[in-house]
């Protein structure tokens, strides 16, 4: 596993050593060049004397009672991480983080705890007033000038989960259209960069499970299609995925895929509305399966690159988990009667939180909030709970008035034939509101990706739109307009769009 560009990858690029106990490997073609630290070299040397009472004896799976106790624990040790400032620790292995305890947020919410809840004192900031202040200012986050669509999809799973409407932040921040503006026109249904095929996963992510205050898919259904189809065609031949694209490589696609970004995929799906009887959910269940009986001792470990570790698994549980499907069934427990949750529970050490590789004695942040929301039954984000004393949602109500405060709405235009226009488009309204005429006018000249309009007509009046980029031929009043996923109506120019809005234009 490897962070190539694409925080949601959740190793960062560390090594991850083998099981102590396991027997010697030939090293892959991607491990060869490698090294331990003399550290992890220590502690291989005095496990591997520990062998025989390290390797699972018990022959049941976890208890309801077990997991109970191992989740109230882990969610004691992420609270007293925050610090005073509202924010929780980043991995020490990426100082590239300036927040990096973003994912506490959604293991929070999965645990049934609401970020804006979390705060040290009663002078404290709390865990989502710090991170709305953050991401909101959007001349200082994400502190690029040319930012990774990956830091938005991470953002919006985050700010969901800590009730703060990912669209609506800040005045400036929509982080539903800062996804959209990495829509990939010549490779449709990719997001960001599509050779790192981690981005499209988790922009899928992001815009099926960032749902509105209501709700509501805010996005519409085709173009969640459009990445389904992606993440269809990336499906590796042994039912995984990997982070890297495979789609139209014979050898890429054959090539071994990953425990970590299988979880991640399935969860995208079945968060796009795919069953989980579906063949490519069915082939990456079984691929799971696979890996699990492949780890040599029947930990209940997924088997990996490098050997079994607490992020691996809690994102595997995770894709399971989003799909509805049990990480206790039969057929996820080893011959020694152990389960993935029992491979989490034991890397939980005596304070609450999780080591990463087995065996370590320190507790690390980013395995803990990952093991949290496993354990809790999460996927990657969850619906935001009632927070005591506060709003379930925080959000900004109307645009600005002012010419030099520039906001983006999300714009996906569907002609019926062809692939889907997608942008988001810059505005500085100087209203509170606007109309679905000074919108298209602005797509013309200010979207990102470029070209997603063209021309449309009327130019003048307030009656129904009749050509969006010459369709129909000739035009008619066929064009319909759906808002955050609200009912369609007459797209007319008139037609009233608020701060935030997800504007979806189909010709009927």
């Amino acid at each position: 596993m490897r962070l190539v560009a694409a925080r949601p990858v959740p190793l960062h690029g560390r090594s991850i050593p083998a099981h102590p106990c396991a027997p010697v490997r030939e090293p892959t073609a991607a491990a060869r060049g490698r090294s331990r630290s003399a550290r992890q070299l220590a502690s291989v040397a005095v496990l591997s004397g520990l062998c025989a009472l390290a390797l699972p004896s018990s022959a049941s799976a976890a208890t309801r009672t077990q997991i109970k106790h191992a989740k109230a624990a882990g969610l004691s040790y992420v609270e007293s991480q925050q610090q005073a400032n509202g924010s929780f620790p980043g991995d020490p292995g990426d100082p590239s983080f300036e927040f990096g305890g973003e994912w506490a947020l959604t293991a929070l919410a999965a645990a049934h705890v609401a970020p804006a809840s979390v705060k040290l004192n009663g002078t404290a900031t709390d865990a989502r007033t710090y991170y709305r202040e953050l991401i909101g200012d959007t001349a200082t986050w994400p502190g690029t000038s040319e930012p990774l669509v990956e830091d938005f999809e991470t953002a919006t799973l985050a700010a969901y989960a800590a009730g703060i409407d990912p669209a609506r932040v800040s005045a400036t921040q929509n982080l539903i259209a800062q996804i959209i503006a990495g829509y990939q026109p010549s490779s449709p249904g990719y997001y960001g960069e599509p050779a790192l095929f981690n981005a499209t996963v988790f922009g899928l992510l992001a815009l099926a499970d960032g749902k509105t205050r209501m709700g509501k898919q805010r996005v519409p259904q085709a173009l969640l299609e459009a990445s389904v189809t992606v993440v269809r065609k990336n499906q590796h031949t042994d039912g995984g995925w990997s982070y890297q694209k495979a789609e139209g490589s014979k050898t890429a696609l054959e090539s071994p895929a990953e425990v970590e970004l299988t979880g991640a995929a399935m969860a995208a799906l079945c968060g796009a509305g795919v069953s989980a009887g579906d063949p490519a959910i069915v082939a990456a269940k079984d691929y799971l399966v696979g890996q699990l009986q492949a780890e040599p001792f029947g930990s209940g470990a997924f088997e990996t690159e490098f050997g079994p570790n607490t992020d691996s698994n809690a994102w595997a549980v995770e894709g399971l988990n989003a799909c509805g499907i049990s990480p206790q069934g039969v057929e996820f427990t080893t011959a020694q009667g152990k389960t993935p949750l029992d491979f989490l529970v034991s890397q939980q050490l005596a304070g609450g939180g999780f080591g990463y590789e087995v065996g370590e004695e320190n507790p690390n942040f980013y395995s803990s909030q990952d093991a949290l929301r496993a354990l809790a039954g999460g996927g990657f984000t969850a619906a935001p709970p009632k927070p005591t004393g506060a709003a379930r949602w925080v959000y900004e109500t109307q645009f600005s008035t002012s010419k030099s405060v520039t906001a983006l709405l999300s714009l996906i235009i569907d002609r019926g034939s062809g692939p889907l226009g997608v942008c988001a488009v810059k505005m500085s309204p100087e209203a509170t509101k606007t109309t679905l005429a000074d919108v298209l006018q602005a797509a013309e000249g200010s979207a990102e990706p470029a070209g997603c309009v063209t021309g449309f007509s009327p130019t003048s009046g307030s009656g129904a739109i009749t050509s969006i980029d010459g369709a129909p031929s000739p035009p008619a009043a066929d064009w319909k307009v759906s808002v955050d996923g609200g009912h369609e109506r007459q797209a007319k120019r008139n037609t009233t769009i608020e701060i935030g809005d997800t504007i979806y234009l189909r010709l009927a």
